[in-house]
C-alpha cells in the first residue's frame, strides 16, 4: 500500500478542493493565502517522515511519535502544532483488530497517519468535500471528522461483542461444562478492557479540544466535539454494561459447574449407600464362625437376599424422594 495516500490543497474562503499536490510542493502551497493542506498517509517510513517534517517544519518529537506506533491515546501541544493520538478498532470476521491514527494539526495544515488495523479515511474526505461550508472552518473541522469516524467505528465492535455475549449465554445454560466457553468469556472480557482503554481517553481529548486556548480549533467547533464526547460516553457505558454482564455470566457458569459437580457427588453417595446395605449383610456371612444366625436354616439364603433387596429398594425410594437420585 502507498505510504502517501493523498495530499490536497483546500480553500478556506470557499471550502472547496483546489488541487492535488505532491509532498515536495507542500511548503509552496502553505505560502498561499486562505488555504490549507490535508495530507493522508499510511504507515510512512523514516524517509517520508523526514521529508514531511521539512515541508511542514514540524518539531522532532512530533515526527518521532508520529512515526512510532503503540502510542497511548493523548493530545499534546508543541508550539503551534497539535498532536492527537487515537486508537482505532474494527471487526475483521469475528475478531476485533485495533490500530492507531495520529493527527498533526497546524494553522494551515492537517496530517493523518494510520497505523495497523485502521479503515481508510477516503470516505471521511469525500464527506468533508460534500460540505464546503464546514470545510471553511479549516483543519479543525477535518480533525473533528476523523475523530467522529474513529468513534463511530467503535459502535459495530460493541454490537459484535454484545452478540458474542448472547451466544455465550446460550452455551452457559446448556448445563454442560465446556472449557472452550470459559476461554471465550476470558477473551471477550480482555477485548472489552482493550476497547475501554482505547475509548475512555477520548473524553479527555474532546474536553481539551473544547477548552484549548489557541486558534487551531475555533470555538465554533465546540458543539461538534461535544457531540463526539457524548458518543464516547455511550460507548463507555455500553462497554461497562457488557463487562458487568460478562462477569455475571462467568460467575453463573462457575456456579452451574459447582452445582453440577454437587449433583454428581450426591448420586455417587446415594449409590454408595445403597450398595453398602448388601455389602454389610454379606460381610456377616463371610465371617469364620461355627454358630451364625440362620446358618443351617433351609430358607436362610433366599431370606437374606430378600432382605437385601427390600432394604435397597426402600433406601432407593427414600433417596429419590429427597432429590438425590
Amino acid at each position: 500500500m502507498t505510504m502517501v495516500v493523498n495530499c490536497v490543497v483546500y480553500s478556506r474562503r470557499s471550502g472547496l478542493k483546489l488541487r492535488d499536490i505532491p509532498i515536495d510542493q507542500i511548503s509552496e502551497s502553505l505560502e498561499e493565502q486562505d488555504t490549507f493542506v490535508w495530507l493522508g498517509m499510511h504507515e510512512p517510513d523514516v524517509a517520508v517522515m523526514k521529508q514531511v517534517q521539512a515541508e511542514f517544519g514540524l518539531h522532532d518529537l512530533v515526527v518521532e511519535d508520529a512515526y512510532r506506533a503503540h502510542q497511548r491515546p493523548k493530545l499534546e501541544l508543541h508550539d503551534d502544532v497539535l498532536f492527537v493520538v487515537m486508537h482505532t478498532a474494527r471487526m475483521v470476521g469475528e475478531e476485533s483488530r485495533q490500530g492507531e491514527t495520529h493527527v498533526i494539526l497546524g494553522p494551515r495544515f492537517v496530517m493523518s497517519i494510520r497505523h495497523g488495523a485502521s479503515q481508510s479515511y477516503a470516505s471521511v474526505r469525500e464527506r468533508c468535500e460534500l460540505h464546503p461550508r464546514m470545510m471553511m472552518h479549516g483543519p479543525g473541522y477535518v480533525l473533528h471528522s476523523i475523530m467522529d469516524f474513529v468513534i463511530d467505528n467503535y459502535f459495530p465492535v460493541v454490537e459484535a461483542y454484545r452478540s458474542h455475549l448472547r451466544l455465550l449465554e446460550g452455551d452457559i445454560f446448556e448445563g454442560s461444562f465446556r472449557r472452550h466457553t470459559i476461554r471465550r468469556l476470558y477473551d471477550l472480557k480482555r477485548d472489552l478492557v482493550q476497547l475501554r482503554l482505547s475509548a475512555s481517553p477520548m473524553q479527555d481529548i474532546c474536553n481539551e479540544l473544547m477548552h484549548i486556548d489557541n486558534d487551531l480549533v475555533s470555538d465554533d467547533m465546540n458543539p461538534y466535539f461535544r457531540d463526539i464526547y457524548d458518543h464516547v460516553i455511550r460507548i463507555n457505558d455500553a462497554v461497562v454494561a457488557i463487562n458487568e454482564m460478562l462477569s455475571a455470566a462467568l460467575e453463573v457458569h462457575l456456579a452451574l459447574i459447582t452445582v453440577g459437580q454437587n449433583e454428581v457427588v450426591k448420586r455417587l453417595a446415594s449409590w454408595a449407600a445403597i450398595l453398602a446395605v448388601p455389602t454389610m449383610i454379606a460381610s456377616f456371612y463371610g465371617m469364620n464362625f461355627d454358630v451364625m444366625p440362620e446358618l443351617r436354616w433351609h430358607y436362610g439364603y433366599p431370606t437374606s437376599l430378600g432382605v437385601m433387596m427390600l432394604l435397597c429398594v426402600l433406601l432407593f425410594r427414600r433417596l429419590r424422594k429427597a432429590g438425590w437420585l
